[in-house]
């Protein structure tokens, strides 16, 4: 069983759809008979994933943008293209991310250009393709990619974090927006991933670490709890359950409530605050 948005003869535009996350989202879709168009900065890599794709669907229900979801422009112009080769998008995920690393006072075009793919690229994705998704009158799916990081915010990355906090909030105000437009059928959800091991997550590895997921473990675990109906897609991998989860965003909620300093969790006068915390004393 799965989503019937997800079906035989639908739409599905992955953006960052050439490797990770995205093809292997991608990959499923074909597999379930769906029209698949995926998206990426990366050309190479897209006609590589294009070949695999077209062994599963069909050349013929394949198609592929090199676009840079950071720009509206360039987003329009894949709306317009999946419109006028396919007839129209009933699931949008927007998938594209990058992570080089950052710091607080680091170069300012790195930051920039971590805001524009991670958060404004989600922004541009669902501000653009929501309107005609919503006028087509069919249930339809928008999956935003976010992350734990954008949740407890940890020390280390900011402009990853700030950009994935952005895509939670943003998020959570386009299902609110949708949920309360009228005659709309599409819903938004937001994807939390592990540890899944990508190129964004490899950092020079080769092989999988025995905590990491697989990018098609993720994606399973998308589709059960996309049939489920859940908004927050909490995913867990090999190292942390979900229950780990939950107590570090609880704390993370409760440095605000409790008041105290920001990100307690690495304050060495709270080690031990949390520690009993997370075993529940």
């Amino acid at each position: 069983m799965s989503h019937p948005v997800i079906a035989k003869g639908n739409v599905a535009v992955v953006t960052g759809g050439a490797s990770g996350i995205g093809l292997a989202a991608a990959t499923a879709f074909a597999h379930a008979g769906m029209k698949v168009c995926i998206v990426d900065v990366d050309e190479t890599r897209l006609a590589e994933a294009a070949t695999e794709l077209s062994s599963i669907a069909g050349p013929a229900n394949v198609m592929t943008s090199p676009a840079d979801v950071s720009r509206i422009e360039s987003v329009m112009e894949l709306e317009h293209a999946v419109g006028a080769h396919f007839g129209g998008t009933d699931l949008l995920m927007n998938n594209a991310g990058i992570q080089p690393g950052s710091t607080l006072f680091g170069e300012p075009d790195n930051w920039q250009r971590i805001i524009g793919v991670n958060m404004w690229g989600i922004i541009n994705g669902a501000r653009v393709f929501a309107p005609s998704m919503i006028a087509r009158g069919k249930a339809g799916l928008i999956i935003n990619t976010g992350s734990k990081q954008g949740i407890t915010t940890p020390p280390g990355d900011p402009a990853y974090n700030v950009s994935k906090a952005g895509v939670k909030a943003f998020t959570e105000a386009l299902q609110h927006e949708l949920r309360n437009t009228k005659d709309c059928h599409i819903t938004a959800h937001l994807l939390i991933p592990g540890f899944v091991f990508t190129g964004l997550t490899a950092k020079g590895r080769t092989e999988k670490p025995a905590g990491a997921w697989t990018p098609e473990q993720t994606v399973d675990f998308m589709l059960a709890r996309l049939e489920a109906g859940d908004f927050y897609i909490l995913c867990p991998d090999n190292d942390v359950p979900r229950a780990l989860d939950e107590k570090r965003m609880l704390w993370a909620a409760g440095d605000i409530v409790e008041n105290r300093p920001p990100l307690s969790r690495w304050h060495p006068d709270y080690a031990d605050a949390f520690a009993r915390f997370v075993k529940g004393e």
